[in-house]
């Protein structure tokens, strides 16, 4: 003889939990998907985290350039060479402490003939835009120290309009964009000029904004979303005395 099998559904005080298909698979996918954002916010806690770590090692002794090991981004380097100070570029919408400005980009010819981008600071635009600020630079042979880092990006790129002439305005240029200006190939990286050296600008480098902590709270509320849900399907799901499940 075959025995019934009977499920009984849990009850909750005069009401019994019956979840009903929608909004189970609704509450499957949603949370599913914040939980997916969550996690994709603590890796980039854990990038943000290495990237700081990173910076921290750019204090030790400067290693010669070039070359240097590939992943050092913020490794401390130095260069021997010379500024060709007659082509230099000025990134523009780069602002500090709420101040637009520009920061100077300016060619160092190596003594082995490499051409590296050294980032001598940021300085503001002043009144009138129209008038390019004075960056004027000494071509005599020099010894540089800074940090590699890589040219700024823009969140949301426009096509930017083409100057000509020297000192050369540019907005969120690609490396290669700066290559056919100069007309030579460039060292794959910039140097951030250290604060202590000569013929410089405003030089407060930072890790990359927003740092770790903020991510870790975005994850956290992602996370919190899902629980709401979580939360919302069992009340939905709990079903008064005497209507159909």
């Amino acid at each position: 003889m075959r025995r019934a099998i009977i499920v009984r559904l849990p009850r909750l005080g005069s009401r019994r939990f019956a979840p009903r298909l929608v909004p189970t698979v609704a509450m499957l996918a949603l949370g599913a998907l914040c939980v997916a954002l969550g996690q994709w916010q603590l890796g980039r806690a854990a990038e943000k985290r290495a990237l700081a770590a990173e910076f921290a090692r750019g204090d030790a002794a400067p290693v010669a350039l070039p070359p240097v090991p590939d992943g050092a981004r913020y490794a401390r380097v130095a260069v021997s060479g010379r500024y060709l100070a007659a082509r230099q570029f000025l990134l523009d919408n780069m602002t500090h402490e709420g101040q637009a400005g520009y920061r100077v980009l300016t060619p160092l010819e190596s003594d082995g003939g490499t051409l590296v981008l050294v980032d001598r600071g940021w300085l503001p635009v002043g009144a009138n835009r129209a008038l390019l600020p004075p960056v004027a630079v000494g071509e005599a042979p020099r010894r540089v120290t800074g940090r590699l880092d890589r040219l700024p990006r823009a969140g949301i790129e426009l096509a930017a309009t083409a100057e000509r002439g020297w000192p050369r305005r540019v907005s969120y240029p690609r490396l290669a964009e700066l290559e056919a200006a100069l007309g030579r190939p460039l060292y794959p990286a910039i140097v951030l000029l250290d604060p202590t050296a000569a013929d410089g600008y405003v030089r407060d480098w930072q890790p990359p904004a927003p740092g770790p902590e903020r991510h870790l709270g975005y994850a956290l509320q992602w996370f919190a979303f899902a629980a709401t849900l979580v939360a919302c399907w069992f009340v939905v799901s709990l079903r008064p005395p005497g209507r159909p499940a």
